[in-house]
């Protein structure tokens, strides 16, 4: 299984590792910087370096059978052998929008305390998808949201085993996508004094990276759910 190195410091921007598989532009490496699409986060561009070579990484996910992360190469690349040593480098101002996309959704769901029935992670903007019978006060939310970014709580991450994630339901704040189980341990993602919960993607190291925000839109997405979309306020 890929070593994820993204999963305790989403900061690591590049790293070495060894190929250990190749099926057709899929390639699998050892280890990895690269995080791959789930839980409503894309997965990660970049580059592979390897012998003067150098192809990008068009996207990255993970085989759900091996748990292996595969990276995506451009096509018509020239394509590395098995124990091929590649250098793994992540395409950084991305990720980082991303990264702080996905902290700003936790903040969303503080904001408004109901149920999460979707959502997505996008470069720029995000959206969550609540079971509320009516639409929550814009103007209110946005100033609750960016009061908690203001706060610029530190972000911790822990770890807890399957069974205790199984006996602490009130931790998962989605109703569609799972918290990430079925290795031996959960990891919770903790913005100190504002909010818990299990999520396996990357996240800004405290709430003030994330910047000013605004809300897009609020949409009704059927009898009780609403969709609410927020952007960058200086994008």
């Amino acid at each position: 299984m890929t070593l994820e190195l993204f999963r305790d410091d989403g900061y690591l921007r590049a790293c070495k590792a060894t190929v250990t598989s190749v099926e057709g532009r899929n390639i699998c490496t050892d280890q990895t910087v690269f995080y791959p699409a789930g839980g409503g986060q894309p997965g990660d561009w970049g580059t592979m370096k390897w012998q003067g070579a150098c192809v990008q990484v068009m996207d990255t996910t993970k085989d759900r059978t091996s748990n292996n992360i595969l990276h995506l190469l451009a096509e018509n690349s020239v394509l590395p052998v098995v124990g091929t040593p590649v250098q793994l480098e992540i395409d950084w101002a991305r990720r980082h929008r991303l990264m702080r996309m996905h902290s700003l959704l936790h903040m969303l769901c503080v904001a408004i305390p109901a149920p999460v029935t979707g959502g997505s992670v996008r470069d720029g903007s995000g959206r969550l998808d609540f079971d509320l019978p009516e639409p929550p006060d814009r103007v209110a939310i946005e100033m609750r949201i960016n009061d908690l970014i203001e706060q610029n709580a530190p972000m911790q991450l822990h770890w807890i085993s399957d069974e205790e994630m199984a006996e602490r339901p009130e931790l998962v704040r989605t109703m569609s996508v799972q918290p990430p189980i079925g290795m031996g341990k959960v990891r919770l993602v903790e913005f100190v004094g504002v909010d818990l919960q299990p999520c396996g993607g990357t996240h800004v190291a405290a709430t003030g990276e994330i910047g000013p925000v605004k809300i897009h839109s609020i949409k009704k997405k059927g009898k009780q759910n609403r969709r609410i979309t927020v952007v960058f306020a200086n994008s």
